[in-house]
C-alpha cells in the first residue's frame, strides 16, 4: 500500500462526499422500494421501476464508484489523480443529474427536467473520462487493469449518450424503433461496459492485495477483456442493425470472459497468506457467488424459449434486480469495509505512525452493525427475489424491509467512520515503540 500515501492520493474532501451521497441514496432507494411493491406485477418499463433502477445505478453504484475510484486509481495505475477540481465538478453534475432524473422518472415528467438530468449526466461522465484517461496517461506503465478500467469509463459515456437521446426521443421522438428497444441496448451497455469492466479491472488487484496473494499472471485477463468487449459490440452491432438470433451467442461470449476473471480471482487465491476473511471480505464474496444468478439468466433473457409472458417480466426483473440489488450492491456493501476505513485512517493517522499508538482502519467502523447488515441484505435479497418471481406483494415488502434495515446500518456505519476524530493519542515511549 506504499503508493496510497498522501503524496498520491487526493484530499479526502474530494473522496468522502461521494459515499456520503451514495449511502443516502441508498437509504432513499430502500424506502422508494418500500411504496413501489406493486410495480413488479407488471412490465419492467413502469415508472418506479425505472426510478429505481437509476437511483441503484446512479445514486448509489456510480457515485460510490466515482469516489472509490479516485482514491484507488492511485493504488491501481501508481500515479497521481490528474485532477481533483474536475472530480468535484463531477461529483455535482451527477449528483444534480440522479436528483432529478429520479424526480422525473417518478413522477414521469418527460420534459425539461429530464433533459437537463440527462445533460448533467453526460457532462459529469465526459469529467469523469477526461479524469481516468489523463490519470492513465501518467501511469509509469500501463497494465491490463489500465485497459479494464479506460474502457470501462468510455462504455460509461456510451451508456450516458444514449440515456440523453432516449430522453429526447420522449418528448421530440426521432428513433425509429420503440423505446424498450433502446433501453434494453441503454442496460446492457451500462451493466456489461461500465460496471462489470470496472468490477474486474479493480477486483483483480484490490482482492489479491486484500488477500496477500501474489499472482501476476494476467494472461486470463488479457482474455477476459477481449471476451467481454467482443460480446459486448457484437450485442450492440446485432441489436441495431440485424437482429438476428445470435444474442445468446453473444452472452456466452461475455459469460466466458466473466469466467475467465473468476478463474483468475481462484488462482491468486492458492497463494494468499492471509487464511481468514473478515466480513468485508466474506461479503465480497458472496457477491461473486451472487454473479452466478445473472450469469445464469442472460441466457434466458437473451433466448427464444417460448416462455409465458408473466413468467418472462418476472425473469426480466429478476435479471436486473440481481444485477443492481445482488451482485453490485453486494461487492459494495463488503468493499466499502476495505477501501473506506483504510481512507479515513489514511488521512487522520498518517502522520501520526511511529510516534503515537494509532488504531487500526478495522477499528473505524463497527463489526456488530457490519455483521447485521450483511444479514438483512442477504435476507432482503432472497425475499425480493422470491417475492418477484411468485408475484407477491407481501413478501416483496418483507425484502424491502430487508434492504431499508441493511441500508440504515451502512449509512449509520459509513457516517460512523467519516466523523471519526483524532483524540487522545498516546506518544510511545522508547522502549515500547522498539518492542512495537
Amino acid at each position: 500500500m506504499s503508493t496510497a500515501t498522501t503524496s498520491n492520493s487526493p484530499g479526502k474532501w474530494v473522496v468522502l462526499p461521494h459515499y456520503a451521497f451514495a449511502a443516502l441514496a441508498f437509504v432513499a432507494l430502500s424506502v422508494l422500494l418500500l411504496f413501489s411493491t406493486d410495480a413488479f406485477n407488471g412490465h419492467y418499463f413502469h415508472p418506479k421501476l425505472l426510478t429505481l433502477t437509476h437511483v441503484a445505478a446512479l445514486g448509489w453504484a456510480t457515485m460510490l464508484v466515482f469516489g472509490a475510484l479516485y482514491q484507488l486509481l492511485p493504488v491501481v495505475l501508481e500515479c497521481k489523480l490528474y485532477s481533483e477540481k474536475l472530480a468535484t465538478i463531477a461529483f455535482g453534475f451527477l449528483g444534480l443529474g440522479t436528483i432529478l432524473l429520479a424526480w422525473s422518472f417518478w413522477n414521469f415528467e418527460l420534459g425539461w427536467p429530464m433533459h437537463v438530468a440527462a445533460c448533467s449526466l453526460v457532462i459529469s461522465f465526459i469529467l469523469f473520462n477526461i479524469n481516468v484517461v489523463q490519470t492513465a496517461r501518467k501511469a509509469p506503465k500501463w497494465t491490463i487493469e489500465s485497459d479494464f478500467i479506460v474502457t470501462s469509463a468510455i462504455w460509461l459515456l456510451v451508456t450516458g449518450l444514449v440515456g440523453l437521446l432516449m430522453a429526447i426521443n420522449f418528448t421530440m421522438p426521432f428513433l425509429p424503433v420503440d423505446h424498450t428497444h433502446y433501453l434494453k441496448l441503454h442496460a446492457h451497455i451500462g451493466m456489461a461496459g461500465w460496471f462489470l469492466l470496472l468490477i474486474i479491472g479493480v477486483g483483480s488487484k484490490l482482492i489479491p492485495m486484500f488477500l496477500l496473494a501474489h499472482h501476476d499472471e494476467t494472461k486470463k485477463l488479457n482474455w477476459s477483456y477481449n471476451l467481454i468487449n467482443a460480446g459486448l459490440v457484437l450485442f450492440i452491432a446485432d441489436h441495431l442493425l440485424f437482429q438476428t438470433s445470435l444474442l445468446p451467442v453473444y452472452a456466452v461470449v461475455v459469460i466466458a470472459g466473466v469466467v475467465l476473471f473468476l478463474l483468475f480471482l481462484r488462482d491468486a487465491a492458492k497463494t494468499r497468506q492471509r487464511q481468514d476473511l473478515d466480513l468485508g471480505m466474506k461479503q465480497t464474496f458472496v457477491a461473486l457467488a451472487l454473479l452466478l444468478l445473472p450469469l445464469i439468466l442472460v441466457l434466458v433473457v437473451s433466448s427464444k424459449l417460448g416462455l409465458p409472458q408473466s413468467l418472462l417480466s418476472s425473469i426480466y426483473l429478476v435479471y436486473g434486480i440481481s444485477v443492481f440489488l445482488g451482485f453490485i450492491s453486494a461487492l459494495i456493501l463488503g468493499q466499502t469495509f476495505k477501501t473506506l476505513p483504510f481512507i479515513v485512517w489514511m488521512h487522520a493517522y498518517e502522520d501520526y505512525v511511529g510516534r503515537f499508538k494509532t488504531p487500526m482502519p478495522k477499528d473505524m467502523y463497527s463489526h456488530t452493525l457490519l455483521r447485521w447488515q450483511n444479514i438483512s441484505y442477504l435476507l432482503g435479497f432472497i425475499l425480493l427475489i422470491a417475492g418477484v418471481l411468485l408475484r407477491n406483494e407481501l413478501i416483496i415488502l418483507g425484502g424491502a424491509i430487508g434492504f431499508t434495515i441493511t441500508s440504515l446500518l451502512y449509512t449509520a456505519n459509513v457516517f460512523r467512520m467519516m466523523m471519526h476524530k483524532v483524540h487522545d493519542l498516546k506518544p510511545f515511549t522508547y522502549g515500547s515503540a522498539k518492542s512495537a
